[in-house]
């Protein structure tokens, strides 16, 4: 069986929604920014599809548009959703058909832009609803499909014993990881810039240097009417814009086309589990994957687990035991964002590099999935030859 290896990663700066500087640059710019960037210096006969996430866009196909408006003329695309796993899914789609044999290099991540996402409607008892956002899964009290609040964020923390202060301790830790990781030009080899109407953006807005404890603690409960409610703003992921794309190919075309190996993709894993715990799943993802791939959590020198809300990180170190010192060491969902679509191709983007910079290593990518889903990916990043 071919090994699946990843020989380019990147990504846009992370934006915020609706009032940041990508409000106006739509996920088909987004797309065609980020492909064109990983596809630079390849032959483009070579490449064999282009698949991107874009869970809450619309549909279209993003990916044949990107790889149109790139210059791909004879490269297909292909839409995935999975929810805010779907750029991780679209890169375990890439890495599952370059091991079949059947593709040798595919152009894998994800888009989204919450700025520019097209509004639907939808008629109900002959009335027509707008907005309408198709639902997760069925609407129950317990899990309301609308409302992540209550179905991720609070029901992880009362399942797993998470408190307001150890949410909001996490936040804070995550946009002083993500801070420090921006100053430190941790993310200068992952980031394409994007000229946008406001000018170049090239540094990740959505964390928050003047954040503290206090502030966060005087944030109100997104939902006072809930006895004992300790979701806010402060302790959720943001809305947010961005895209991330990676080249996975099949050791051999790496080899022969002189790629760099950045990182081998060694398993991944998708789960299911009921939706009212759609914020414990990496805690049963991140276990299977690592089983598929021979290695147990002690084998892994990072995690990175999607900050949706700060409860669904904390759970994860609890519950699997991890040092949460090797866990999002770069900031994540709370500081940089959740750009849907994107966000498990960003994470992986951010983890090889990380690896890299630290001399290689064992990799873990995880996140929930809206309507009780969870993905994990296992990587090996080897050791920088310079």
């Amino acid at each position: 069986m071919p090994e699946a290896v990843i020989v380019s990663a990147l990504r846009t700066p992370v934006g915020t929604a609706g009032k940041g500087t990508l409000r106006d640059t739509t996920a088909f710019d987004l797309a065609e920014h980020v492909v064109g960037a990983v596809a630079r210096g390849l032959d483009p006969e070579r490449i064999d599809d282009v698949i991107l996430g874009e869970g809450l866009y619309g549909g279209g196909v993003l990916a044949r548009h990107a790889a149109l408006t790139a210059g791909l003329t004879s490269i297909p695309g292909q839409a995935v959703n999975r929810h805010c796993a779907a750029g991780l899914t679209a890169v375990a789609g890439a890495a599952a058909t370059i091991r079949a044999g059947m593709d040798d290099l595919v152009i894998a991540g994800g888009v989204n832009s919450a700025s520019t996402a097209p509004k639907s409607r939808f008629r109900i008892d002959g009335e027509w609803v707008e907005p309408w956002m198709p639902p997760t899964h069925p609407d129950r009290p317990d899990a309301p499909n609308t409302d992540m609040s209550i179905t991720i964020g609070w029901n992880v923390a009362q399942r797993a014993g998470v408190s307001r202060e150890e949410m909001d301790a996490w936040a804070l830790r995550s946009h002083r990881n993500a801070v420090r990781a921006i100053d430190e030009g941790r993310f200068d080899a992952e980031v394409v810039p994007v000229e946008t109407p406001h000018g170049l953006f090239s540094v990740d807005e959505h964390p928050r240097r003047d954040t503290s404890l206090e502030k966060l603690a005087a944030l109100k409960p997104l939902h006072p009417e809930i006895e004992g409610f300790t979701i806010t703003a402060g302790n959720a992921c943001g809305g947010n814009d961005g895209a991330a794309a990676l080249v996975v190919a099949s050791e051999s075309t790496a080899a022969a086309e002189g790629l760099p190996v950045l990182a081998v993709v060694r398993s991944w894993a998708n789960v299911g589990v009921d939706p009212a715990e759609t914020g414990l799943s990496p805690v049963k993802a991140v276990p299977k994957a690592l089983a598929r791939a021979g290695l147990g959590t002690a084998d892994v020198d990072l995690f990175e687990i999607n900050e949706a809300f700060a409860s669904v990180a904390v759970a994860a170190v609890r519950l699997l035991g991890l040092d949460p010192d090797g866990v999002n060491v770069n900031g994540s969902g709370c500081s940089l964002g959740h750009p849907v679509a994107a966000t498990g191709a960003r994470m992986l983007v951010t983890l090889v590099h990380e690896l890299r910079r630290r001399g290689g290593g064992i990799g873990v990518a995880s996140m929930c999935a809206g309507g009780g889903m969870g993905s994990a990916m296992v990587v090996e990043v080897p050791a920088p030859l310079s």
